[in-house]
């Protein structure tokens, strides 16, 4: 279990408010209008229909917080825990038209963020008894990334940059900018970089990562797309003056052997873009 984590409310409320506004459209939630008697309460249940680690319960409460604020939201288990098929995650009690018409939102949020810190763990796991930490990158879905990133944590992992002034990352697009010459370009970056920010750079090839490290130096390198002998060989050049992260392609199946190239990073952009959602369903108990 991840602990310590904690996304304020004021992050949350942007990204439950556009989620509903999505879904509500100007009419709002016709079925349940249709249905439901006047002042019908209901009792639900969240439950867990497959293992893994729980992210996003905070989203899931202001969902229907925001829909009507005399909800009662009990949470059971805490963003960061271990949770097995058939646990019940968290109860909510209330108006039948705030349960129903928030159910999809919280789910979506819910089950999202619950895939993410779950296949975060895994990867986690796999390279457990390495120095590497697993890390997220900038490939967020628009408008979740801080969401997504706090189910990173909730997972083990930890996050690359969150935006673009966080730390400067040389890419190849940014060497072509200064004529592609890499000493210059680190150059102009050290002049511009404050003494706290970071200066990261990426090589494709060990000629490149030569080429740096005879110059100004980055402190960290991305070695990007490295085969496992070439990864093996940069850590050796790099020879711990700087940070060495491996990026590009990696798997649950590669990330062992390329941990145990002894790079210190693994940045995995596919932790946030693509995962599969964690099945979790939202069960009527109580009507």
């Amino acid at each position: 279990m991840t602990t310590g984590l904690h996304l304020p409310s004021l992050l949350w409320e942007p990204i439950v408010r556009t989620a509903l506004m999505e879904d509500l459209g100007i009419g709002g939630d016709v079925t349940t209008q249709a249905l439901a008697k006047p002042g019908q309460q209901l009792r639900a249940a969240f439950c867990a229909r497959k293992d893994g680690v729980v992210c996003g319960l905070e989203g899931a409460r202001q969902t229907f917080a925001m829909l009507d604020p005399t909800v009662r939201f009990s949470m059971l288990k805490q963003d960061g825990h271990q949770i097995n098929s058939g646990d019940v995650l968290a109860t909510v009690e209330g108006s039948a038209y705030a349960l129903l018409a928030g159910e999809r939102t919280a789910l979506n949020l819910l089950s999202h963020l619950s895939g993410i810190a779950t296949h975060t763990q895994q990867i986690v796991q796999a390279v457990a008894g390495t120095k590497a930490r697993i890390a997220c990158t900038r490939k967020t879905l628009p408008g979740l990334r801080c969401a997504q990133k706090h189910a990173v944590r909730a997972g083990g992992g930890s996050s690359h940059r969150l935006r673009l002034d966080d730390a400067i990352l040389i890419k190849d697009n940014h060497i072509a900018l200064c004529g592609g010459n890499i000493d210059q370009t680190l150059h102009a970056a050290r002049q511009y970089a404050g003494h706290l920010m970071k200066v990261e750079l990426e090589v494709d090839t060990l000629e490149q990562l030569e080429q740096a490290l005879s110059c100004a130096g980055a402190d960290v390198y991305l070695l990007d797309n490295m085969s496992i002998p070439q990864l093996e060989q940069a850590v050796r050049m790099i020879n711990g003056r700087a940070l060495a992260e491996a990026s590009g392609g990696i798997t649950l199946q590669t990330a062992l052997p390329i941990a145990q190239t002894g790079v210190d990073v693994l940045s995995l952009g596919w932790l946030t873009h693509s995962v599969h959602a964690l099945d979790i369903g939202l069960d009527i108990v109580e009507t």
